[in-house]
C-alpha cells in the first residue's frame, strides 16, 4: 500500500508558487511588450492566460492525488488529460483578438502571442523552466528587434505604396472607389473604414505600378457620392 501511495506524484505549495510565479513573470514580459504597442490584448490578458495555463497543467498533473489512490490500489490515469485542452481552448480567445477591417486583418500577432503564452504557462506549470525561458526570449526577440529588421528589408524590396483618403456618405459602399482604382491600373493593398457622424472615411493603401496619383484622384473624385478625396505619400 505504501508503495502505491508513493507512486502517485505530489507537489508541495512552495513549488506550486514557484511555477505560477515563473508563469506570471514570463507571460507578463510578453504582455508588457504588447501593452507598450497598445494592442488589443496587453499585460493583464497575457499574464492571466499564462498563469491560467500553468494552473491547468498543475491541476491536471497533481490536483487529483487523493482520488487516484483508493483502498490501497493505484488508479492509472493520464496526467495531461486537462492540460491538453488548453491547446484547442486558447483558440477561442485568440479568435476574439482578430479583427477584419475591409481588406486588412489585424490582431493576428496578438492572437499568436496569446497562443504562445499559453504554451509558456504549460511549460512553467510542468516545471520545464528552460523551455519556458527560451520561448519567452525568442518571442521578445521576434516582436522587437526582428520586427524592425524585417520591416527594413521588406520596405526596401516591396513596391511603393501610398494612401488614398476618401470620404463618402454614411452607409455608402466602397466598391465603386476600389473599382476606379483598379480600372486605372493601381492595386489595392489594404482598406480601412471608419464611421464619423454622417460620413464614412476610407483609407486605401494603393500600389501605383507606375501610374500617376493625380489620375487616380481624378477618377475617384468623379464617382457619385464621393464627398472628398486626397492623396498622401507614404
Amino acid at each position: 500500500m505504501l508503495h502505491f501511495l508513493s507512486a502517485v506524484p505530489t507537489l508541495e505549495w512552495p513549488h506550486v508558487l514557484l511555477r505560477l510565479s515563473v508563469a506570471a513573470v514570463l507571460g507578463g514580459a510578453i504582455g508588457m511588450e504588447r501593452e507598450l504597442r497598445e494592442r488589443q490584448a496587453g499585460l493583464r490578458t497575457h499574464l492571466v492566460v499564462c498563469v491560467g495555463s500553468a494552473l491547468f497543467t498543475l491541476v491536471s498533473a497533481y490536483g487529483f492525488h487523493e482520488f487516484l489512490v483508493s483502498g490501497g490500489s493505484l488508479v492509472r490515469t493520464d496526467p495531461t488529460r486537462i492540460a491538453a485542452q488548453i491547446v484547442s481552448g486558447i483558440g477561442f480567445l485568440g479568435a476574439g483578438a482578430i479583427i477584419r477591417q475591409g481588406l486588412s486583418v489585424k490582431g493576428l500577432t496578438t492572437a499568436a502571442t496569446l497562443w504562445l503564452v499559453a504554451a509558456i504557462g504549460m511549460a512553467a506549470g510542468a516545471g520545464y523552466y528552460s523551455a519556458a525561458l527560451f520561448a519567452t526570449a525568442g518571442a521578445l526577440l521576434t516582436l522587437g528587434p526582428l520586427r524592425i529588421v524585417a520591416y527594413k528589408i521588406v520596405r526596401r524590396y516591396r513596391p511603393e505604396v501610398d494612401r488614398l483618403l476618401v470620404e463618402i456618405p454614411a452607409g455608402g459602399s466602397p466598391g465603386a472607389v476600389l473599382e476606379a482604382i483598379e480600372r486605372r491600373g493601381g492595386r489595392v493593398v489594404s482598406l480601412e473604414i471608419a464611421q464619423e457622424g454622417d460620413r464614412r472615411s476610407m483609407a486605401v493603401d494603393v500600389e501605383l505600378r507606375g501610374i500617376e496619383a493625380p489620375l487616380v484622384v481624378a477618377d475617384v473624385g468623379e464617382i457619385d457620392g464621393v464627398l472628398e478625396v486626397r492623396w498622401t505619400e507614404s
